[in-house]
């Protein structure tokens, strides 16, 4: 744990154990309902493997780097804990930074004690809210521990979130296997793409601990934003404040250089999560009878928002951006496939540099222009 004279930035035990006090539980089922549902995702996951390989003519030449990527299906709980580790992989720079701007002595150590505790608490808030909203993940930067395996040499780890799956299709009212085999072919498309592609997990971690070696934000600054967070999440919101329009968190610490850097990874996670947008689309009529409504229903509740409170949150959050990059993403590979194949579309894996801009997302034309002409000429 990132500490300085035994004070740490952020205590994780106490966020994991917050988080999990606080979540909510979730859908009532029975123990042997619960049992088939694990057992159906892990098989839909299985069978998603070749599904998708198939549709996207992507994947590791003998399987092997596929196969030794593990998928865990987890409850609200797991996924706070397989999360808050890789928070704590990924961010150690920048607690170490930030440490280091601490002032020292033991007024500092102290201070360091209290914030730590503080923000342990008001992480685990905001994990509670979204641990409860997360179908799927592929966890890209996942540390192995007893209880939650991962990929060896630093590979990630697939998750399915079984309680919030039961949830929604049954909120949507939608036949559940289909569902959860869709739900799959998503999670199953990035597992994919990190497989296949060799070079991207470095890729992206070069970029994201750039970005965070650009940061300048005073701790305290930092430590607000995660308050103003929890407040809202807490409902603390003076009666009659209107929303100031505030950035989110994300936006708060970015410089000139973290603006380049955030624009080249809003591109990549856009290209990302539209590319398996369309891949479960694209794979569903053949194995998913009523994928339609499913997309239709899940479209539906995505257009519609929820509360103002969840709406702040994700504006702090930064995941309104999220909503956006599936959209913008999943027209990007579309418009490309439609215009040079998936053959002519794979080629955005060969390397960073045959990688979309974010301008290009938004005009595949120049992205095909890019690669496609310029190599052929």
């Amino acid at each position: 744990m990132t500490s300085i004279g035994g004070a740490e930035m952020v205590d994780w035990n106490l966020a994991v154990a917050t988080a999990t006090r606080l979540v909510r539980p979730g859908p009532e089922v029975s123990r042997d309902e619960a049992r088939a549902i694990v057992a159906e995702l892990r098989r839909h996951a299985k069978s998603s493997e070749e599904h998708v390989r198939s549709f996207t003519r992507m994947g590791p030449d003998d399987g092997s780097a596929l196969h030794d990527t593990p998928v865990l299906v987890v409850d609200r709980p797991g996924w706070v804990r397989a999360n808050v580790a890789g928070f704590r992989e990924v961010l150690k720079p920048l607690l170490e930074k930030m440490q280091d701007r601490r002032p020292g002595g033991p007024g500092g150590a102290m201070l360091g004690a209290v914030g730590g505790k503080v923000t342990g608490v008001e992480l685990g808030m905001l994990l509670s809210f979204l641990a409860s909203r997360v179908l799927g993940q592929y966890e890209t930067f996942a540390p192995a521990s007893r209880d939650l395996p991962a990929a060896p040499n630093g590979g990630g780890r697939l998750l399915l979130v079984a309680p919030n799956i039961v949830h929604v299709e049954r909120e949507l009212e939608v036949d559940p296997h289909d569902f959860r085999l869709w739900v799959c072919l998503h999670e199953e498309t990035h597992r994919t793409q990190f497989t296949a592609v060799p070079w991207l997990r470095d890729h992206l971690e070069g970029e994201i601990q750039s970005f965070l070696g650009e940061t300048e934000v005073d701790p305290m600054t930092l430590l607000e934003r995660f308050r103003e967070a929890a407040s809202a999440l807490a409902g603390n919101r003076p009666e009659g404040e209107e929303d100031d329009g505030g950035r989110s968190i994300v936006e708060l610490v970015q410089t000139p250089r973290q603006r380049e850097i955030l624009s080249r990874l809003t591109a990549v996670m856009s290209l990302l999560e539209g590319h398996a947008d369309f891949v479960m689309d694209g794979v569903g009529p053949d194995v998913v009878p009523t994928v339609a409504e499913i997309r239709e229903k899940f479209q539906q509740r995505r257009a519609r928002g929820a509360s103002r409170l969840d709406q702040a949150l994700r504006k702090l959050l930064g995941l309104d951006a999220k909503l956006r990059q599936y959209r913008d993403g999943e027209r990007f590979v579309r418009a490309v496939v439609d215009e040079v194949g998936m053959d002519g579309f794979n080629r955005v894996w060969t390397s960073p540099n045959t990688l979309p801009t974010k301008a290009e997302i938004a005009k595949p034309a120049d992205w095909v222009a890019r690669v496609h002409r310029k190599a052929e000429s």
